[in-house]
């Protein structure tokens, strides 16, 4: 596609984005990856993956990243990146000379931050030791091991090909390879679970001391299989008391709860998420990857690529699919769909050092919201009530024109 000059308005929902402040600092900016095969597609899963061909176009699935990544060098020069995240599908499919030649081939283009975070995500049926002392290698510090249960029957439900002594060798295999810092991604409020199958799950996990977990209720997504033929769920009453207890005993054993499905322990939340939620900056690489980038004149603009890898993989098609710059008057809502999902919010100063507005552009909606409720009142941060937390959707409806 074409790029619209930076002298030429840019153009949301029919008007010219209006003139916004410079930004005096812009925000730390992250690298995502997005590896779009599995080995078989989940039941519940609405990511960008495809079931995997026995051979994986690995060396060009990587010649497009780096030339993808290349067309988007011109707005981030003389930046750096804090976080990589390889996100899919499986990335762990592909082995550890491709990822390898990846991140060699992101350096010369990007500098790293010397205290950099590059997180792999990974399923266990995937794992293989030597795979992973590689990867460690490469400089690759943390992982994000896709659980989702340990018992047979909901693994079974949930369409994983691993099993749960699987998912527990994983996590020592981990270790083992020089991983410490490393995420469990598990679910709950699975098809016929009850509150003791949700806590054994739970206490499995903590028991195999991941630094981070990812805890969060099952959800039924369209254009997935169990949105069109729906799973029994446990009742909205057996949802909650898994939700209080949960949450209980993960604070027990040292779990702080930062956002709204995130916990980790002292020191160890996910610096690649923060970075979104904090409305950072991040590039998106990749079949159906997104990205965001803010530029020193004030414009933020989002950016999605091809989807289809057979398309993002064909030289005669563009690698980006589309782009759009943020109006100021959708700015309120983009910016508190994400920080509001922190525990503690955000300080109130990085709402206009981020979007180039001032905070008088909140003051209605967050007037209305400290009335309902769902926001607090205090005015140097922006964070939700305990209410606002569980009522999020309706916290950021306060903030849409």
């Amino acid at each position: 596609m074409t790029r619209e000059s930076s002298a030429s308005p840019l153009i949301f929902g029919g008007d010219a984005l209006s003139p916004r402040a410079a930004l005096p600092v812009l925000p730390p900016l992250a690298l995502y990856i997005h590896i779009p095969w599995c080995v078989r597609k989940c039941p519940y899963c609405d990511f960008n993956s495809h079931t995997a061909s026995p051979v994986l176009p690995e060396e060009e699935y990587v010649d497009a990243l780096l030339a993808d990544l290349d067309q988007d060098l011109h707005a981030v020069y003389g930046r750096e990146l804090s976080s990589i995240f390889f996100g899919g599908g499986t990335p762990s499919l592909f082995s550890a000379d491709s990822l390898g030649r990846l991140l060699k081939g992101v350096e010369q283009r990007i500098p790293f931050a010397s205290d950099i975070e590059i997180t792999l995500e990974a399923n266990p049926g995937t794992f293989e030791q030597d795979k992973f002392v590689a990867y460690r290698k490469l400089g690759i510090n943390r992982l994000s091991i896709g659980i989702q249960s340990f018992q047979q029957e909901k693994l079974e439900a949930l369409g994983r090909i691993h099993n749960g002594d699987e998912a527990v060798r994983a996590a020592g295999m981990a270790r083992q390879a020089g991983f410490d810092n490393f995420n469990l991604d598990l679910m709950h409020g699975l098809p016929n679970q009850s509150l003791d199958d949700a806590l054994a799950d739970l206490r499995t996990a903590i028991a195999l001391k991941p630094t981070h977990l990812s805890w969060y209720q099952l959800t039924l997504e369209p254009n997935t299989v169990f949105w069109n033929q729906p799973p029994t769920l446990p009742e909205d009453d057996t949802l909650w008391d898994i939700q209080e207890a949960g949450q209980a005993l993960l604070a027990e054993h040292g779990y702080a709860q930062y956002e709204v499905s995130a916990y980790a322990l002292p020191g160890r939340p996910a610096r690649h998420n923060l970075n979104y939620w904090s409305f950072g900056d991040f590039i998106g690489i990749g079949a159906g990857a997104h990205g965001k980038l803010s530029h020193p004149d004030g414009r933020i603009i989002r950016t999605w690529k091809t989807r289809l890898p057979k398309d993002y993989l064909n030289p005669a098609k563009s690698f980006q699919a589309g782009e759009k710059a943020l109006g100021n008057d959708e700015m309120p809502f983009e910016f508190l769909m994400n920080a509001l999902r922190l525990t503690e919010g955000v300080e109130s100063r990085l709402y206009p050092e981020r979007t180039g507005m001032t905070l008088e552009s909140l003051a209605e909606g967050r007037r209305e919201a400290e009335q309902s409720g769902l926001l607090q009142v205090e005015p140097s941060r922006l964070v939700a009530t305990e209410r606002g937390q569980l009522f999020l959707n309706d916290l950021l409806q306060k903030f849409l024109t």
